[in-house]
Formats: C-alpha cells, structure tokens, sequence
C-alpha cells in the first residue's frame, strides 16, 4: 500500500465485489476494515440483502465490518436533478461522491491513513470515475490518500466471479439505485424478458 501502511479502510458496496479484494488483502498482511455506506441502494429489502450479505462473509474472514446509516433522504438530496442521467454519468459521480465524502471523514476520525473501495473491481464501473472520486475527498484531509488500486489486474474479475460461486452470494441484477433499477427493467422489458425479482438469484444456483 501507499507510504508502507498496514491499515486500511475498504468501502464496500456488496459482497461479490468485496469477496476478492478481502482475500487478496489477508494474504498480502493488509489488515483491512469494512466501511458499508450505501444509502443509493433500493428498495431497503435490496439493501438489507446486499448488507446482510457483505456482514456475512467479513463475519467468516474475522474481519470488522462497520454499518453506516441508511440515510437515504440525503443520498435523493444529493441527486435531484439527475434522475436521467445515464449509467456512468453525473449521477453515478454524485453518487460516489457522497460515499466516498463520508468514508474519507470516518478515514480522518479514526487515524486511518489510506481508504479506498471494491466498487472499481466491476466491469460494469469505471474505473477512472471512481478513483477520481476517491482522490477528491481524500483531499478534504491532510495526510489522508485514496488508494487507486486496479484490482481487476492479474485475474481479479474472473476471482471475483469464482469466489461468489463458492460463497454463492446474494447476485444482484442492477447497480442499485432505484433509477438504475428503472432503466434495467427497461431495458428487459424492451426485449421480452421479465423485470427483476429481487431475492430471488444467487451465485451458484
């Protein structure tokens, strides 16, 4: 990690994305804790199933996992005005924003020196946004860095897919925020298929 530190605070948005990224910490003597802020994730039983989830497997690796308010009010707040913003658009950047604003305060609080998120190991992400987003709220605090790390590189998206299997973690079918569950089943209903069913799929099964 950056500076030789040993410490570092993960944001995690779900369980399949953190699942490689922990395991790849341990084995590399990074002790990592857990930060889950997700207020975009919809509806509350999406959330709770994708929270549920995340604990699980921290709960199995001894790792801690920290559970940060649902306040999802603010998180509407802070994205009126884009509800049609396509994936990866301005959205997604206020999204981040908000996310990473609040685990970087947490980083500060609580002499962690490096943070960073599994969010950037999907391929359905970019990368470059995400890490921008981290870099500027790293820059709120002296001394505080975003960890920019590509934990895609040597096979970490195929992992991923290998270690939800085996986990058979909760398979969320949209990113999470109630717009981008509007426009995926949309985009299914568009071509003959069914809207999603949340609760119903996991990996492995």
């Amino acid at each position: 990690m950056p500076n030789g530190e040993s410490r570092l605070l993960l944001h995690s948005c779900c369980a399949p994305c953190e699942g490689e990224v922990l395991e790849t910490l341990l084995e590399s003597g990074i002790k990592p804790t857990v930060f889950f802020y997700n207020p975009n994730i919809h509806p509350k039983r999406e959330y709770e199933l994708r929270k549920t989830e995340d604990k699980r497997f921290c709960d199995k690796l001894g790792v801690e996992h920290l559970d940060v308010d649902y306040d999802v009010r603010n998180w509407f707040e802070r994205v009126k005005g884009l509800e049609c913003e396509p994936e990866r658009g301005l959205r997604c950047t206020a999204c981040f924003d908000m996310r990473f604003e609040r685990t970087a305060l947490h980083a500060f609080e609580n002499d962690f020196k490096i943070f960073s998120s599994s969010l950037g190991i999907s391929r359905w992400k970019n990368i470059e946004q995400i890490n921008e987003s981290g870099q500027r709220s790293a820059s709120r605090y002296e001394n505080l860095v975003y960890w920019t790390y590509n934990w895609r590189k040597s096979g970490g998206s195929h992992r991923m897919i290998e270690i939800s299997k085996r986990e058979k973690f909760y398979q969320q079918e949209y990113c999470g925020c109630v717009y981008s569950l509007r426009d995926t089943n949309e985009w299914r209903t568009s071509r003959g298929r069914a809207k999603i069913q949340i609760g119903e799929k996991f990996y492995g099964s």
